[in-house]
C-alpha cells in the first residue's frame, strides 16, 4: 500500500514500524516531531496513522514514515499489512508499567515473523517519572536479541533523536552519519534536570555490565 507524502526533498525514505502496548506513549512520542504531526495521513483500511518525520543529516534529508497503530493494538495484535515492507522498527514499553515490558517479546516475535533482519530499537518511555517500576538492570531483552536500547522520555524530548540516529546509521551502513541539525520538536512539557539524566545514564551503564540472567526477572 503506498502512502503519498510530500517526500520530494528526501534523499532517503524509509517505512518505520512503531509497536508496543496501548498507553506506553507511542503517539505522544511521534507527535513531538513537528513534521510528523503536521503531515500525518490516516489509512482507514488497516487503522493506522502514518507520520513523516524529517531529519537532516550529513548524507542528505532522511524521512521516516512512522506507522503508528492508532490504537489497533488494543484489539489483539496487528494485521500483517501493518508490518509488510517495514524497513526498521521501534518497540516501546513504559518503565512505570511492568506488563508493558513483559509483552515486549510478543511484539518482537510478531515483527520478525514478517520483517526478519530489520534494525530494531527497544525504547523504555516515561523515564522522567520518579517511581520507575522497570529498572535498568531488569531490561535485558535487547541484549538477548541483539537490539539497541534507549531510555526515553517523550514529554521531555529526552533522547528523542537517539533511536532515529542509530536506525539511520544501520540502514545506510554508515556509522559516521550524524544529524546536521536538531529535529524540529515541540517544546518539552516536562523538564528533566541534568542530575536525573546523569543518574539514569549511570544506572543504564552499570546494568549493561551485569551478567545476563537465565530467565527474564520481572
Amino acid at each position: 500500500m503506498s502512502v503519498h507524502m510530500d517526500n520530494r526533498d528526501a534523499n532517503f525514505t524509509f517505512k518505520l514500524i512503531l509497536v508496543g502496548d496501548g498507553g506506553v506513549g507511542k503517539t505522544t512520542f511521534v507527535k513531538r516531531h513537528l513534521t510528523g504531526e503536521f503531515e500525518k495521513k490516516y489509512i482507514a483500511t488497516i487503522g493506522v496513522e502514518v507520520h513523516p518525520l524529517k531529519f537532516y543529516t550529513n548524507r542528505g534529508v532522511l524521512i521516516f514514515n512512522i506507522w503508528d497503530t492508532a490504537g489497533q493494538e488494543k484489539f489483539g495484535g496487528l494485521r500483517d499489512g501493518y508490518y509488510i515492507q517495514g524497513q526498521a522498527a521501534i518497540i516501546m514499553f513504559d518503565v512505570t508499567s511492568r506488563i508493558t515490558y513483559k509483552n515486549v517479546p510478543n511484539w518482537h516475535r510478531d515483527l520478525v515473523r514478517v520483517c526478519d533482519g530489520i534494525p530494531i530499537v527497544l525504547t523504555g518511555n516515561k523515564v522522567d517519572i520518579k517511581d520507575r517500576k522497570v529498572k535498568a538492570k531488569q531490561i535485558t531483552f535487547h541484549r538477548k536479541k541483539n537490539l539497541q536500547y534507549y531510555d526515553i522520555s517523550a514529554k521531555s524530548n529526552y533522547n528523542f533523536e537517539k533511536p532515529f540516529l542509530w536506525i539511520s546509521r544501520k540502514l545506510l551502513g554508515d556509522f559516521s552519519l550524524f544529524f546536521t541539525e536538531s529535529p524540529a520538536l515541540k517544546p518539552a512539557e516536562i523538564i528533566m534536570d541534568k542530575e536525573m539524566q546523569r543518574e539514569i545514564e549511570e544506572e543504564l551503564l552499570q546494568a549493561q555490565q551485569l551478567a545476563l540472567p537465565d530467565e527474564e526477572e520481572l
